[in-house]
């Protein structure tokens, strides 16, 4: 495995401490061997909005790591917390029973959430999550004497995790297909893209047509065998899919028809990161189902969960008998230290308003990107809160895409000027920690400015 190549790498992160072999073997699970030993980041440590990697160099995180340090790095209260409960009970026998944690993180979820949504399932990962999500809509359908209805309905261009059932949930070819045959009963439909209308229309004349062709499915795949319509209220992996108001209301209503359960995938979307608690309350619907992951914990301890309303979680009461209650569990669910985490950080926001700045900050962010347009490459920009995406285009009046791409060109870039963010060959998204502050997002618009600035220059001494 060792090359002469990576072995220069490994005198360069001499800090990290570790052999050459033990560096390539954690590597090799994480991203491309190759493509990660030529430059690789390794993270020391961070505070505030801002990392500093082994060599001490500052990146300022319009990432959030990924979409997880909500209340930002180092935050005393958090850290305060999950000393505290270390010191009290760091594990608690899930097999018997819950812990005093766990309680008061489910009450203070359904507190905050919307609607009746009323019951708590804790996972350690959004994954895990969302596959429970998949496997509660099925059981709850079977519970009611429907056992027939089990297809789950999903979206091309979405990722819903790396379990088996939540990535044949997802629509991402290049994640998907690797791994086929995945699990049967998945279908997929496409996203309410409306800068690349997949049915060649605009909004608003369009009748929303992404939306009630779900219904056309629903109806050609027989309702008595559908079990689930699962989507992020704003679709992330297909470059900051932001849907017409009228979208998820109207998901809503279709799934109320059918008696189909309606999930929301807010690993990304939720614990503020749209301006309010959950996306849920930023787009006025409440689902039957809502996983929550990431920014639940802050990135302090590993936290998920899945919230039913009140009708899916009476179903799994009963009799032992002849009802199992909801057959699914973790090793490390509702975790003691987990839940302090994920209590801290509600505190956090709640004391702070970090759902309003991240309201008042998402309006100045997206001030800052629409003055990109002066480059001439944005093509659109889309997102709520401090969530929001850039797609770059060759032609304005076409919507011609790069070729070479400028996603990841810009996105590396402003990684070399010191800006973390997400980036695919067509598009960049930023979602910085909720506590970020006015200069800090008008450092993040000088730095892709530069970084835009940059890529265009290059482009065109190259073409003359």
């Amino acid at each position: 495995m060792a090359s002469t190549e990576s072995a220069s790498v490994l005198k360069r992160i001499a800090d990290a401490q570790t052999t050459e072999e033990q560096f390539l073997r954690q590597i090799f699970i994480r991203a491309q061997m190759t493509d990660f030993v030529r430059d690789p980041i390794l993270m020391a440590r961070a505070d505030g909005v801002h990392y500093w990697d082994v060599h001490d160099k500052q990146y300022l995180d319009a990432l959030s790591g990924i979409y997880v340090a909500n209340v930002g790095h180092n935050n005393r209260r958090v850290i305060d917390a999950v000393r505290k409960q270390l010191d009290r009970l760091a594990f608690a026998p899930v097999m018997h029973g819950s812990n005093p944690l766990a309680v008061q993180l489910a009450n203070r979820l359904v507190d905050l959430a919307p609607g009746d949504l009323a019951a708590v399932k804790f996972a350690s990962g959004g994954s895990e999550a969302t596959e429970a999500a998949i496997k509660m809509a099925r059981q709850y359908h079977r519970l009611q004497g429907r056992g027939t209805k089990y297809k789950i309905i999903s979206r091309y261009q979405s990722w819903h995790g790396s379990t088996m059932g939540s990535l044949s949930a997802s629509g991402l070819t290049a994640r998907r297909s690797i791994h086929e045959p995945l699990a049967p009963g998945f279908l997929h439909v496409f996203p309410p893209t409306c800068f690349r209308c997949p049915f060649g229309k605009e909004h608003p004349d369009c009748q929303i047509t992404c939306g009630s062709l779900i219904e056309d499915v629903i109806q050609m795949e027989d309702p008595d065998t559908v079990a689930a319509v699962m989507v992020e209220p704003i679709g992330h992996t297909g470059g900051i899919i932001d849907p017409p108001q009228e979208y998820l209301p109207l998901l809503r209503e279709i799934c109320d028809r059918h008696d189909v359960l309606l999930i929301f995938d807010e690993i990304i979307n939720g614990m503020g990161r749209t301006g309010e608690m959950f996306a849920a309350e930023t787009f006025d619907v409440v689902p039957d189902l809502l996983c929550l992951g990431k920014g639940l914990s802050g990135g302090y301890a590993p936290l998920a969960a899945l919230v039913a309303r009140k009708h899916v979680a009476d179903a799994f009461w009963g009799d032992s008998d002849v009802n199992p209650g909801f057959v699914e569990g973790h090793t490390f669910e509702g975790n003691p230290v987990a839940c302090a985490a994920g209590l801290a950080v509600i505190d956090e926001m709640e004391e702070r308003d970090l759902c309003g700045n991240a309201r008042r900050m998402g309006q100045r962010l997206r001030q800052r990107l629409e003055a990109l347009r002066a480059h001439g490459v944005v093509g659109d920009i889309r997102g709520k809160g401090l969530f929001l995406g850039v797609e770059w285009v060759a032609d304005l009046d076409t919507r011609e895409r790069a070729d070479p791409p400028l996603g990841n060109a810009i996105g590396r870039r402003a990684l070399e000027l010191g800006l973390l963010t997400r980036f695919d060959p067509h598009w960049l998204a930023v979602g910085p920690p909720l506590t970020v502050s006015e200069s800090q997002i008008d450092q993040i618009g000088d730095i892709l400015d530069q970084a835009v600035g940059q890529i265009i220059a290059e482009r065109k001494s190259t073409l003359n």
